[in-house]
């Protein structure tokens, strides 16, 4: 009884419908916020590069502690009352951040909306999955990225008027936005289809430690996925350098235009539209003219496409032309907006239904610690020159190369011994 009669909750709100509103608003929020934070905490709270840098590596320690517990908690109790807290504390975080421009403010806030994250990974999913079944939820899933994507550019373009007040302006508005979303939800959405863990079934230690063993079994008799977890962890190391530092280097090198007598930041409000429209054109391609079950394939485009974002993020690092870093920037985003399918395909690669989620969850911590074990290198180099940080993160990238070929050639040997198999046993 989770599908039709589920499809319309007592309060009246259906759930196929918030769901889609869900993405749409949250990613209005967080594309108003993603446009100033680097600005605001470069510029206005005046953060050092090595500040920068931790700020981002305490949102990554944040995520990856959490992140299963959270989830644990979320299956035992409530994914109704997981989304409602996360949200809500996804708000309060970025408005902390918006409303004290100071290191230990920022830091709290980070560690505050990272705990919020948490509550909604995967929680937003099955909560609908629940209510309305899992067929309708796959499309649900389909639609809803695309209503993400429009969310992001709106609030985006929202962004680089509100800049217009203050830098912080759209920080502000977007965490309050989130927090008006949890409050709305605690009004309209319902959790019918979901069934709590009787409190004698209730041992979280004994679920974390059950997937934790799921998840390194599966991944130890697979040396494949191993390799390709190492490519993944790859491309954490090399990102956090990147990500907190960028757009303190435009600024601190680079008088930033002023087009259509916009502020700097309606200008980097300008540079991420721009960066995303390409790379939604180049992702559409991608998904016309590549077949993401042929490994080979995946793996050549990979190579490739790696070497384009460290020859990019190397260029913008050394460029003296702001149109040279500009056109460095875009590609920085369309490749890595190329690369995070190619990657998550392949990770899905053969895997076993019964431990997919948890292989695929694994490949997302193993990401977060790449940025943890890379953020401290970073702070410390910013320290002597943030331009050689952000080159450092572009050579950081050169041990993805021998991984994707090794990963592609233990890939070809276990395809060639399980059809080995199969011929054996016909």
């Amino acid at each position: 009884m989770t599908s039709d009669n589920a499809a319309r909750t007592p309060r009246g709100a259906d759930p196929y419908t918030l769901y889609l509103g869900i993405q749409f608003f949250s990613a209005a929020c967080f594309g108003m916020m993603m446009v100033v934070a680097s600005l605001y905490e470069a510029k206005v709270a005046l953060l050092a590069g090595w500040q920068l840098v931790l700020v981002g590596t305490a949102v990554e320690a944040t995520i990856l502690l959490f992140e299963i517990p959270t989830g644990v908690l979320a299956d035992t109790y409530s994914r109704r009352l997981s989304v409602i807290l996360g949200f809500g504390l996804m708000g309060v975080g970025f408005l902390i951040e918006g409303s004290f421009p100071l290191f230990l403010p920022i830091l709290a806030a980070q560690f505050v909306w990272g705990i919020g994250y948490t509550f909604t990974s995967g929680a937003t999913q099955a909560w609908l999955s629940d209510e309305i079944g899992e067929a309708r939820a796959n499309r649900a899933f389909l639609s809803g990225n695309q209503y993400d994507i429009a969310g992001a550019l709106t609030g985006m373009l929202l962004a680089i008027l509100l800049g217009r007040l203050s830098i912080q302006a759209p920080m502000l508005i977007g965490g309050g936005g989130l927090i008006a979303l949890a409050v709305v939800l605690a009004w309209i959405m319902a959790e019918s289809g979901f069934r709590p863990t009787p409190p004698e079934n209730r041992s979280t230690l004994q679920r974390m430690l059950r997937i934790a063993r799921d998840g390194f079994n599966a991944a130890r008799g697979r040396p494949a996925l191993v390799a390709v977890l190492g490519v993944g962890l790859t491309f954490g190391v090399y990102s956090e350098g990147w990500d907190r530092l960028w757009v303190k280097h435009l600024i601190d090198h680079f008088a930033l235009p002023s087009p259509l007598g916009l502020n700097e930041v309606g200008f980097l409000g300008l540079l991420r539209v721009c960066g995303l429209v390409l790379s939604l054109i180049a992702s559409r391609l991608l998904a016309t003219r590549l077949d993401a079950n042929h490994v080979p394939s995946v793996a050549r485009t990979m190579m490739w496409t790696t070497a384009l974002l460290a020859g990019a993020i190397l260029t913008f690092a050394f460029s003296r032309w702001l149109a040279v870093s500009v056109l460095a920037l875009w590609l920085v985003s369309l490749s890595r907006n190329v690369i995070a399918p190619l990657h998550e395909a392949w990770v899905n690669q053969r895997l076993d239904s019964r431990t997919r989620a948890t292989v695929i969850s694994i490949s997302g911590q193993v990401d977060a610690l790449g940025q943890i074990a890379s953020g401290p290198i970073a702070a410390m180099i910013s320290l002597w020159s943030v331009r050689a940080a952000i080159a450092g993160a572009g050579l950081l990238l050169s041990p993805a190369f021998p991984l994707i070929a090794r990963a592609d050639r233990l890939h070809a040997n276990e395809s060639a011994s399980a059809l080995s198999a199969v011929t054996e046993i016909e």
